[in-house]
């Protein structure tokens, strides 16, 4: 009698939680309208959900991580397990890594997954930002949510910046002496600010704690707050998607968040924890025990910064060494400065540029149907001419290895990334938007007269000619879907003046839509399928 009570009476001890918490959060609400939000089916927007995912593995492995390693300098003998160090002086810092490696059970397995996470993190954010960027899904109102995005993507190097200095080894230490060096580089202020991150004289004795601190808490809050903030933007401006016959702006193809695309993120998300640990306990990353800790006196040859800080380390080794000034007392160091100041530039040009096409452009109409590469040549060329720069500097930081494993002059490869470093950018952008030209051409002629076949067929009169296929609906619809924009034309303002922005806005809207085809018109794709039934 008391089992048959106690079951009748638990629906409703449920129902009474779920209605408290509904007359006082509105949970219900929430979860219907966020609930029947449409994402998108196509492969290339799993980009942002391999970041987040590779996110998610780094908070699991970085929690399991500090309960083991211990942010301190102070001088100790090791006595751990591993022979060739034992006896040595080092930080408690890189013998607790040490223990953590050989002693913790699933400690190294931890470190690696943690640090493959970390990569794949900042190469998954980067490779989201490529997409957003050419297929123009950051034009109004996605402008804020790229600088975001562009935020999510600077905290990410920083993350892993700051936690790969942490084991104070032979690599980090040298890394930290690296910019410790650029620091100071920065005239007036700059002894000052290497005093007091480093907490004295390099290499002082807190700048791991600092770097721990930023590691763990500071630099991991940010980025939840930024993707939460990117998160919510999302949900407001709803996604982008691609063109297709039948498709507008409210009309997104894909699966509501509830309940098929929650199981289908769900089994994603193992799948990318999956593969992290694959790769984790497969290859070896970050072998510290091979170098020993931070001795200022040995450089270890033939090492590299983790990729994504690469760029960084090639604009200083790409820069001439000599162009040192010394002018009232303070020597200018612009062989550190220039790598510096263009660094700096070339990510404010990244973190703005939707605000540029957009003044550009004159175009201030809301976006929600993604552009192909090919229809903006201009865009494109310069994404393209963009990554040829990063390339070129992030090569840049391995000329000593590409001399070595190919047998060349350093001076030669070294001579030749500062040429390239000019002129690659150039080339990439010319052949990027003539490519993209000519495959607007191929589409126009592919929508007037159909696909090619490849089979020929002789006329009664005599003529050969080859049998066109037309398109279906949606390959014709792709094809033609783009808008066509035209260069905008200097106008006085009120005053009868035309000022200097309106001609530099002008001209820079000659440079961007000069160069265009027009997309077919209904007229043109009338007249060609017309020709085309009266020559069947």
């Amino acid at each position: 009698m008391s089992t048959t009570t106690a079951t009748k009476a638990k629906p409703g001890f449920l129902a009474d939680r779920a209605n408290f918490l509904d007359e006082r959060v509105g949970v219900a609400g929430i979860l219907k309208e966020f609930g029947r939000k449409i994402f998108p089916d196509h492969w290339s927007f799993m980009l942002g959900e391999v970041a987040l995912y590779s996110f998610l593995v780094l908070l699991l492995s970085g929690t399991f991580l500090t309960f083991f390693f211990q942010p301190a300098m102070t001088p100790v003998i090791y006595d751990g397990v591993y022979g060739p160090l034992k006896g040595a002086e080092m930080s408690i810092a890189y013998a607790s890594t040490l223990d953590i490696s050989f002693e913790v059970r699933g400690g190294l397995l931890m470190r690696q997954v943690h640090h493959w996470a970390a990569l794949l993190f900042v190469a998954a954010a980067g490779l989201h930002m490529l997409r957003v960027f050419f297929t123009g899904a950051f034009r109004k109102p996605r402008e804020i949510n790229w600088v975001v995005g562009f935020m999510l993507f600077v905290l990410g190097m920083a993350a892993g910046f700051t936690g790969y200095s942490l084991p104070d080894d032979l690599l980090s230490g040298n890394g930290l002496r690296i910019i410790d060096g650029m620091i100071k580089a920065i005239p007036v202020v700059g002894a000052y600010v290497s005093s007091l991150l480093f907490g004295g004289q390099f290499p002082g004795e807190s700048i791991v704690a600092r770097l721990y601190g930023l590691h763990i808490l500071l630099v991991p809050a940010l980025i939840l707050v930024f993707i939460v903030i990117h998160l919510f933007m999302v949900v407001i401006h709803k996604h982008t998607h691609y063109s297709g016959p039948g498709r507008t702006d409210d009309n997104v193809v894909g699966y509501p968040l509830m309940p098929v695309y929650v199981a289908k993120a769900g089994g994603f998300f193992f799948l990318v924890f999956g593969v992290i640990m694959l790769v984790a306990a497969t290859f070896t990353i970050n072998p510290v025990w091979n170098y020993g800790g931070y001795d200022p006196s040995p450089v270890s040859a033939g090492t590299q910064p983790d990729w994504y800080i690469g760029w960084l380390d090639g604009a200083l080794r790409l820069t001439p060494s000599h162009l040192e000034v010394s002018s009232g007392g303070v020597t200018w160091s612009w062989n550190i400065l220039i790598p510096l100041i263009t660094s700096l530039v070339f990510l404010a040009v990244v973190a703005i540029y939707p605000f540029v096409e957009a003044w550009v452009t004159g175009d201030q109409r809301e976006h929600h149907v993604l552009d192909r590469p090919r229809n903006a040549p201009t865009r494109t060329a310069i994404g393209v001419a963009g990554m040829v720069f990063y390339a070129d500097l992030w090569a840049g930081a391995s000329t000593d290895i590409i001399a070595t494993n190919f047998k060349m002059s350093l001076n030669q490869v070294l001579t030749f990334f500062q040429i390239m470093l000019i002129l690659g950018p150039i080339i990439g952008y010319l052949i990027t938007k003539r490519a993209c030209l000519s495959l607007q051409r191929k589409d126009r002629e592919i929508a007037l007269h159909g696909r090619e076949t490849g089979r020929i067929v002789r006329l009664p009169h005599g003529e050969f000619i080859e049998v066109h296929e037309p398109l279906d609906a949606h390959a014709l619809y792709r094809l033609v879907s783009f808008d066509t924009y035209q260069p905008i034309m200097p106008r006085p303002n009120d005053q009868g003046k035309i000022t200097v922005s309106t001609r530099l806005r002008a001209a820079m809207s000659r440079w961007f839509f000069e160069d265009r085809i027009e997309p077919v018109t209904q007229t043109e794709l009338t007249a060609a399928q017309k020709h085309a039934a009266i020559g069947h």
